[in-house]
This record gives structure tokens, C-alpha cells and sequence, in this order.
């Protein structure tokens, strides 16, 4: 019938997507063919708008496109932050109809998607890639939005006070970030080769006095960036783009490369209880569009496998006496607390990036003692599942408020500077911990 024919075309036109660059109508274009071709599959909204009124638009993958499902985690890929970096939008744009092409007819994407909800915002500045009037490998001012504010020195920042005026595209993804159980997480760039982890800022108690940043979960966040850099087709060579600078095995510790103030992927990290790498996917910021068929090429498979990552670890509910989810409880991995602690939605449920080994979950109720489960974690990636274990606080009846006072926009690391002067390196770990109370009362 004419609906089917309908339906048929649109799948045809989603389907043929060239390797060209994308200007705003077209890439809306593309993304509302996608969603009128398979609507059940997938969710298009706009998270907000740019400065020139750009809408910031985000298509979710997924059995459960429209809303968080229990058990369900979630991943997010941003691309275009900087306007004049190109690349990362492009394959965006084919990552999205790979997978819906390959639904129900690849098992291994089938099982992905059914088992997670991918979120991916090609652009996240809209403004600076249409302000890109003359592409060039170096520089442009599309870098930047259209206030001339460069989005990723533009979140707050847990180590220093970030004086920058907070953006329209910025305070967008801040909010998506809140409103989302986000697990993991990567954000496209271009004018290097390389993979960067947290953190990209420091002080001496992370230290930055011997050249690296080093995060709680700097285990997790190596495995991370290794797992994108092997699966691309020359990443993890680690040649970099000039004799000058080389990444052994395409990865680096963000500060190591170079410190910056008010990183995305620090915030999401800090703040956002997700962890996120800097993906660097072309030594040239804007190449030639008969380029790009090769920039896919180079990273389909390490875009895949990175999001399975998002299936590490441990997962789980903390409930009261009665089944119900309690919000806001603490639950961690002994061993690595975080400066703001990592706390259950509002389904009760917690998301814990681990490697394969035995660990020591706490989970805390306010104003109940801590319960302890030995966790023994396989890596589990494939079988798209993280290890499952629930919590129940038997001696919990009645409903915790859940408006717990969210962790201050400040900078949390500097409290650690201060004591760390006056003890020995050996107890940083002490008053990480103590910070880490002292927020929690």
C-alpha cells in the first residue's frame, strides 16, 4: 500500500547517505529520514539551541528508544564541539545508519541495541561549523561557538574556578547529562591521532608534579582508550601526526598531552558519573570530503567495540524492605571513592565501570550502616550484560528523600592541595576519603 511504499522510500533515502559534508539542513534532513524509516528503533530530540538558534539534535538508538529502561545503560557519542572539526560529525552520521541498517540482520548490532541506548549528537556546535567558511587542516574561527567561547574550556572544572561565561550549547549538555543515567561516553575531535583520558587538569594530588593526571579509575580509563585506539585500522601505532609527538599505543593521559581548564570529559566524570575519552580522529581538523569514506572505514570497527564497553563492570538496584528503588544511596568500589561521590538514580540503580577481578561494593543510605558485597567481575562486554548485584536495606521501610544536595560546582581538588601540603604523599588516599565524607554530610 502507499504507506508501505512510503515507508520503503524513506528507508531507501536514510540509506543512502554519501561521503560529503553535511550542512545543518541536510544533516536534519538525514536525521528525521532515519527516525520517519525506523521509528521504532529510534528517538530524534533536540537538547537545546545554539547561540544562533540551531536546534542541538540527538538520535537514540535502542529497543527502548524513547526512555531509560532498568538494567538498560546508557552511552552517548558528541561530535563537532569545535565547529571546525569535521570529521567525527561525518561518521556519526554513518555510524547511525550502520546501525540501523544492521538491525535485525547482524546479530552482534542486534544484541547491542537491544541491550543498550546509544545516544549520538553529531553537532554539538552547529554555529562554528556553518561559520567554517574556508575548511583548512590547522585552524578557523569555527572552532569556536558563535560568542567566540571555546566549548570545551567551558564546564565547570574540579580543580580550578572556571571564570567562563557558561554557553547556551554547554548549559545544554549539562542538563542532558542530569536528565540521563549516562555510563559512558566518547567526544569527537580532529588535529591529532590519539585517544586522551582523564583528567586533563590536575594538582599535585593526582600528580601533576610528575606529568599525569592520574583519575580513581585510571585502569578503567587506559582500557578505555586502548580499546579505541587497537580497533582503529592505525591509532594504535601511535605515530601521531609528526615526528615531534608520539603516543605509545595512540593514547594518552589528557594533562600529559597538554592541561586544560573546563574539559568536557572531566566533567562528565566528576559530575556527571560517566566516564567519557576525547577520541582525536584526523591529524588534518577539516580534510576533503573524498576523505571520508576512509575516515569511516578507519574507525567503524573501534566505534563499535568502544561501545561495548558500556557493559563493563557491575550494575544493580539498591532497594528498601519493600522492593522499592532508593535514590541518592552511595555505591562504590572500595578502594576508588570519587571526590563527588557516585550516587542511584531515581530507579534506585547504580552503573560501575570495573575491569575483570574482586571487588568490594559499598553502598550507603543516609543514616543507615553500609552494606559490603564481594564482587567477583568476568569481563562480560560480550555477553552484553555487566555483572548484576542488588542491594536491599532490610532495616529501610519508608520512603528516603531523594533530594539530597547535588555535589557543588566547585573546584573539589582544591581542598586536597591545601592538606596535601602539610602531609606525606602516603595519605592522600586519607583525605581523598575525608573530602569525600565531608560532602556526603
Amino acid at each position: 500500500d502507499a504507506v508501505g511504499i512510503l515507508i520503503l522510500c524513506l528507508a531507501s533515502a536514510a540509506a543512502a547517505l554519501d561521503f560529503k559534508y553535511h550542512h545543518t539542513e541536510e544533516l536534519e534532513e538525514f536525521l528525521r529520514g532515519v527516525h520517519a524509516a525506523y521509528p521504532s528503533l529510534t528517538h530524534l530530540h533536540s537538547i537545546g539551541r545554539s547561540v544562533e538558534g540551531r536546534d542541538l539534535w540527538v538520535l537514540v538508538l535502542g529497543r527502548f528508544p524513547t526512555h531509560h529502561k532498568i538494567g538498560i545503560p546508557e552511552f552517548k557519542y558528541v561530535a563537532n564541539m569545535h565547529g571546525d572539526e569535521t570529521v567525527g560529525r561525518e561518521i556519526l552520521l554513518h555510524l547511525i545508519d550502520f546501525l540501523v541498517t544492521s538491525y535485525g540482520r547482524d546479530p552482534v548490532i542486534t544484541r547491542l541495541l537491544n541491550n543498550t541506548r546509544i545516544h549520538i549528537m553529531p553537532t554539538m556546535n552547529p554555529d562554528g561549523f556553518e561559520n567554517t567558511k574556508v575548511p583548512d587542516c590547522y585552524y578557523t574561527p569555527g572552532r569556536y561557538n558563535r560568542n567566540g567561547e571555546d566549548l570545551n574550556r567551558n564546564f565547570p572544572d574540579a580543580f580550578e574556578d572556571n571564570r567562563a561565561s557558561i554557553q547556551p550549547e554547554t548549559q545544554a549538555v549539562m542538563d542532558w547529562i542530569k536528565n540521563e543515567t549516562f555510563v559512558l561516553s566518547a567526544n569527537l575531535h580532529g588535529g591529532a591521532l590519539v585517544a586522551s583520558y582523564t583528567f586533563d587538569n590536575g594538582n599535585p594530588v593526582t600528580g601533576s608534579l610528575k606529568g599525569y593526571s592520574r583519575s580513581p579509575d585510571d585502569d578503567v580509563f587506559i582500557h578505555l582508550a586502548k580499546t579505541y585506539s587497537s580497533n582503529h585500522a592505525s591509532m594504535y601505532k601511535g605515530t601521531g601526526c609528526d615526528n615531534r609527538q608520539t603516543f605509545p599505543e595512540g593514547i594518552t593521559n589528557g594533562f600529559s598531552w597538554y592541561q586544560l581548564e573546563g574539559g568536557m570529559q572531566d566533567y562528565n566524570y566528576v559530575w556527571g558519573q560517566c566516564f567519557e575519552i576525547t577520541l582525536e580522529l584526523s591529524c588534518c581538523k577539516y580534510p576533503p570530503e573524498e576523505q571520508l569514506g576512509k575516515f569511516w572505514r578507519d574507525n567503524k570497527v573501534a566505534l563499535i567495540e568502544y561501545i561495548k564497553q558500556v557493559h563493563l563492570g557491575v550494575k544493580g538496584q539498591v532497594t528498601d524492605k519493600n522492593g522499592n528503588p532508593i535514590p541518592n544511596a552511595i555505591v562504590e568500589a572500595k578502594g576508588r571513592p570519587h571526590v563527588c561521590p557516585y550516587r542511584t538514580n531515581q530507579q534506585g540503580e547504580y552503573f560501575l565501570l570495573l575491569l575483570p577481578g574482586t571487588y568490594v561494593i559499598n553502598a550507603t543510605v543516609p543514616g543507615f550502616k553500609s552494606m559490603l558485597k564481594t564482587v567477583e567481575i568476568p569481563d562480560n562486554t560480550g555477553n552484553f550484560s555487566a555483572v548484576k548485584q542488588d542491594f536491599s536495606f532490610p532495616e529501610v521501610s519508608e520512603k528516603i528523600s531523594s533530594k539530597v544536595a547535588s555535589c557543588p560546582k566547585t573546584p573539589l581538588y582544591q581542598e586536597l592541595t591545601r592538606a596535601s601540603a602539610a602531609v606525606k604523599p602516603t595519605v592522600h588516599l586519607l583525605v581523598l576519603m575525608t573530602v569525600v565524607l565531608a560532602i556526603f554530610k
